[in-house]
This record gives C-alpha cells, structure tokens and sequence, in this order.
C-alpha cells in the first residue's frame, strides 16, 4: 500500500436539521461575520437572524453566477471588518466566500494567488476562519481545499489553492437541498457522480478515497434518478447530500480528471453551469480513458476501477468498463442534460478548449495522459 495523506474540514455536521446548529456553532469564531450567498439571501436570512441573536454583527454579499476574480477582490475589502466568512448556497457562494477568506488577510490581490492565469504564490497568513453552509447536493466545495475563480477577460476559471483553505466548520443539512428545482439537481447531481467516478480512478487514488468513492456511487447512481423526479424525497435528498460530500472528500485528496480538466476553460467560454458542463463531457471522456487505457496500458488498476463502476450504474456485476459508456450516456439523456453545442460551443472553438484544457491542474490527475488528438476526440463527440 502506498503512502498517502487525507486532510479535510476541522468539524462536520450532517444530518437534517442541524442549520439550527450555526447559531451555537458560529459564534465560537468572532462576532462580526460576512456572510456570502447566493442571489437570493432569503434562506440564509432567517438562520443568520438567530445568529444575530446570539450576538454575531453579519454582513451579507450575493454572488450572482458564479465568482470571479474582480468579486474576490471586493469581497476582500467587504470583509475587512469581519472575525470570520460564512458561505451560504451553492458551489458558487461556497468557493466565493472561501476565497474571500484567504484573500483579506493577505497582502496584494486575488491574481497573486490563483494557479494558471496568476502567479500561484503560496498564501503569507492563514485565511480568515470559513464557515461553509452548502444548499445543493454537487460540489462538495465545503471539503475542498480550492475555491475555483472566473477570470471573463481571459475566458477561463483557475483555482486559488492551500491546504489552509479547509473549513473550520462544514453544515451540510440536507432539507436545505428540498427546494432546489429539478433542473439543477440535476447538473449539481451530474458534477457529484463525476467527482466520485474522477478521483476513484485517479492517478492519485488511495484506498482512503476508494472506499469514499465507492460509497457515494453506490448512493448517488440510486437517488439521483429518484431527486430528479421527485425533489421531496427526503431519503433520496440525504443520500445527494452525503454523496456530494464523499466526492468533496475524494477529489481534494485524490484529485479529478479529464472532464474537471474541460470544465475549467469550457466554464469561461460559455454561459453554462459547471455541472452541465461535467455531464456533457463525463460519458465521452470516460470512453476516451478507457480506449486509450486498453491501448497503452492494459493492466492499469483503473480499467478494473471503470468495471466497478459500470457493475453499480447497470446492476451488472459481469459488467465491462466499456459498459460505463453508454449507461453514463443513459443517465444523461434521463436527465435532460443538453451538449456542448446547445450550451454554445463551435467547433471553431475547439482548438482553444484543447490548447487550454491540456494546462489545467485537473488534467494531472487523470489515469493516463491524453494525447491532443484524443482531447479533441472527446470535445467533437460532446459537441
């Protein structure tokens, strides 16, 4: 067994209810909190109001879409006057409000910190104390050690990156997830299935993450289906939820893939979700893995990882990795998960994503290097 290390948030609560927690929890960091949303504050509203209540002064900022470089830098300054950062919503408002707390107590500006298109120099100080509260069932950026910016000048998104960026608190109350519209449980569902099947066949796997891994597919292949068509299924709501932060756990200590590796320039070329963005590409680079697996490394560890996973999307369990394919495709077409053209990618443009994809620090992670050809491939057959 090979060595491995395993870092996550300080303190987890899961479970229904526990919102009610962050009342009691929060004030242990401060008394004056920004609070990072969403653009609709109305939920976190009436739980900020009973941490108010015990004492905490609270700002609020929306983030409409998802971050960017510029909102990071006036975050920052919003935060000046604040002990601690709450992140309130989705993805976006999690990785916001992450970034907000490692760059205030910094000097210079978020393009100092982020990997690819800045300097990625290591942060001085440690960053404020962040709350993280997520409302979807997707990233599971309330483990995660990067906050993933958008840079539209550049027409890409980059992570600002260090192990001091894991939450001190993570809330994860799956009631909070009954609202979200079908729509984007789907897309956020897509991106949780995509971060477990990632850092399960990673070159960076371990039997820590393995055993992560497996246990959020086994959930999120059951309940995905089953949210999507009915988002009042507390049961299935919980297990999207305990799946998302299984696959939080897993990539941040074993890294993602091809597809994460796409999402990151397709995510700043185009006015798309990220999740939609990983559903489109996730069945046909996982066919271009497979194919180049059995080309030039036959025996790797991770072909016999992609049958694991085809045994637990078909209930096959003689099922081959190639099996994976068209039952991802499957699940996809279920879900209504449109292509790469519908959310506005020419094939003029591909050239660039591969140019552009082949940089990111997600594509290090991936079984086997691809070859340009074969990241072309992929792009032509999700467009």
């Amino acid at each position: 067994m090979t060595r491995f290390e395993f870092a996550t948030a300080n303190r987890i609560v899961f479970g229904a209810g526990t919102i009610s927690e962050l009342a009691t929890l929060a004030p242990a960091f401060g008394q004056h909190a920004l609070v990072v949303t969403g653009v609709n504050q109305d939920r976190a509203k009436q739980h900020v109001a009973a941490l108010e209540a015990a004492g905490v002064a609270c700002r609020f900022l929306s983030v409409a879409g998802e971050p960017t470089v510029d909102l990071v830098r006036e975050g920052a300054q919003a935060a000046r006057f604040a002990n601690f950062i709450i992140g309130f919503g989705g993805g976006s408002a999690i990785d916001a409000a992450k970034a907000i707390a490692a760059v205030a107590p910094n000097s210079g500006e978020p393009l100092d910190y982020l990997e690819v298109i800045g300097q990625a120099r290591p942060l001085e100080h440690a960053p404020l104390p962040f709350i993280a509260v997520p409302t979807t069932a997707g990233t599971g950026a309330e483990v995660t050690r990067n906050a993933v910016l958008g840079s539209p000048e550049r027409r890409v998104k980059a992570s600002i990156r260090s192990p001091l960026m894991l939450a001190r608190l993570a809330i994860i109350d799956p009631d909070l997830t009954l609202e979200v519209p079908a729509t984007i449980t789907a897309t956020t569902g897509l991106d949780t299935l995509t971060q477990l099947i990632e850092p399960y066949v990673s070159s960076r796997a371990n039997p820590f993450t393995d055993m992560y891994c497996l246990n959020g597919l086994r959930r999120a292949i059951k309940a995905l289906p089953a949210v999507y068509a009915n988002g009042a299924d507390t049961a299935a709501r919980a297990d999207m939820s305990f799946a998302s932060l299984l696959s939080g756990l897993s990539l941040a200590n074993a890294g993602l893939g091809a597809v994460h590796g796409f999402a990151a320039p397709l995510g700043g070329m185009l006015n798309a979700a990220h999740g939609a963005i990983c559903a489109a590409v996730l069945p046909h680079a996982t066919a271009l893995n497979i194919r180049a697996l059995r080309e030039r490394a036959p025996q790797h560890q991770s072909l016999q990882k992609y049958a694991r996973v085809a045994a637990l999307l078909t209930g096959n369990e003689s099922a081959t990795a190639e099996d994976a394919i068209n039952a991802l495709a499957k699940l996809c077409r279920e879900l209504n998960i449109p292509t790469l053209r519908t959310l506005g990618l020419t094939h003029a443009q591909i050239e660039t994503v591969v140019e552009k994809a082949a940089a990111a620090s997600s594509m290090k992670a991936n079984p086997l290097p691809l070859t340009s050809s074969e990241l072309r491939e992929i792009l032509e057959r999700a467009i």
